[in-house]
Order: structure tokens, then C-alpha cells, then sequence
């Protein structure tokens, strides 16, 4: 099973929360990043593609129209991205992401969390070495070679190409994700992307039995409530 599944499973998994969590989600990111790179989507690459993303898992444009309204209204909101690395159950591993305008809160609620679980809050780096940080996108539309020439042409570095039936996977770096869709949209406007991710992908996967997958199910239940998380990435094979 190719790695682009396991970032579609964690999708399914993140939308099948609380509405309410992934429309607040949804909200802050847009509006920081119209803060950041300005608020007309052909101008930021980065404000379309979340915009995309956000009305491919149905959430309202008055909520998306909301939050850039917010930055045209001269809101003055901070929101900062961090990652805190964890040890779960029997050699599981977590990066748990918020997006935050109050970093104590977040690791408060977080700890909160590891806490009930008795699981061990890690150093900065000290799972982080475990995975890979890629950006993800899958189209059908190309061939793996038609793929790999149009984006060499286009002067995009990949990490890797792989094939599942007709659906092409083009991993690489985070920061040429824009750059790679634009490259493949550049050969054929048509093509419309079947995931558009960023990505923590684990080196290697643990399975867990008994008590501990319990305690790993109960953690990832218990993170999904606090609204800080933004995602959570972890190398346990469910």
C-alpha cells in the first residue's frame, strides 16, 4: 500500500470530526494565511489552495468569506503553527500540530491530555528525526513519465513518483507543493488533484494490541477535543 494511502486515511479520519472544530480549523488557517500573503487568491498561491481544500470538504463560503473579511476589516489576529513531539504506547510516536493565538493554553490542554493517557511529551526533534515532511499530490490525468518530464521541464525537484492503477503520486518538498501543481495544471488545466496534502509520513509503523492500542485510541479521541489541534500525525497502523 503506497504512502499517499496512509495520508487519505488520516484525512477521512480528521473530517469525520465535530463540524463546529474543522470550520474553526478551516477559519483560522485562511485567515492567517490572507494575513500573510495577501487576500486575493490568484496573488497567494497558498489562500487558494486552503480555500480549495476547504470547499472539497464542504465547509460554508461564508465562513471561508468570513475570515478573509476579517483581514480586509484590519483584524488584528496572531496565529502560530507548532508541533509538539510525543511518546505513546509501546514504541508509538506522535506529532500533534496546533495552530494557536495562545501557546500556553495549547500545551496546557495538550498535557491535559498526555497526562490521562500517562504518554511522555518528547524534546523538540526527538520523534520529528522518525518522519518524513512531504508535500502530497495525486491526480489521474498523466503517466508517471508524462509527470516526472513536466515537472523536470519546469525546473521542480521531487522526492519520489509512484503509481496506483491510473493515479499518479508526486511527492516532495513542502515548499514546492504550489509549485508542483501549478507545473502539472501548466501541462493539462483539466487535471483536478485527488489529494493536496503537507505531510508528516513515519519512517516505519508500529502495530499496538490490547491496552495499549486502548490507550493510543483514547489519546487520539481526546486530542480530536481540543481545539488547538490542528492535526496529528502518528505511525501506528490502525
Amino acid at each position: 500500500m503506497g504512502r499517499a494511502y496512509e495520508v487519505r486515511k488520516a484525512s477521512i479520519q480528521k473530517t469525520g470530526a465535530a463540524k463546529a472544530k474543522l470550520y474553526s480549523m478551516y477559519a483560522r488557517e485562511i485567515y492567517q494565511v490572507a494575513k500573510n500573503g495577501g487576500v486575493e487568491l490568484e496573488g497567494n498561491p497558498s489562500l487558494k489552495r486552503l480555500v480549495e481544500k476547504a470547499k472539497k470538504e464542504q465547509v460554508p463560503n461564508d465562513i471561508i468569506n468570513r475570515a478573509i473579511d476579517k483581514v480586509n476589516s484590519g483584524a488584528d489576529e496572531t496565529y502560530t503553527s507548532v508541533n509538539y513531539e510525543v511518546f505513546g504506547p509501546n514504541g508509538s510516536t506522535l506529532i500533534i500540530n496546533c495552530l494557536t493565538d495562545n501557546l500556553n493554553r495549547s500545551i496546557s490542554n495538550v498535557r491535559a491530555a498526555l497526562n490521562k493517557c500517562h504518554v511522555k511529551l518528547g524534546a523538540q526533534g526527538s520523534v520529528n528525526y522518525m518522519y518524513d515532511h512531504l508535500a502530497i499530490v495525486s491526480f489521474k490525468g498523466l503517466s508517471e513519465e508524462e509527470t516526472l518530464d513536466t515537472l523536470l521541464e519546469a525546473g521542480v525537484d521531487v522526492t519520489d513518483i509512484e503509481t496506483d492503477g491510473d493515479e499518479v503520486i508526486v511527492y516532495g518538498n513542502p515548499n514546492d507543493l504550489n509549485s508542483i501543481k501549478e507545473a502539472i495544471l501548466n501541462k493539462n488545466n483539466k487535471i483536478e488533484f485527488d489529494l493536496d496534502e503537507i505531510s508528516f509520513l513515519p519512517k516505519e509503523k508500529v502495530t499496538l494490541e490490547g491496552e495499549d492500542l486502548e490507550t493510543f485510541n483514547r489519546l487520539l479521541s481526546m486530542l480530536d477535543e481540543v481545539d488547538d489541534v490542528n492535526h496529528v500525525y502518528h505511525n501506528v497502523e490502525l
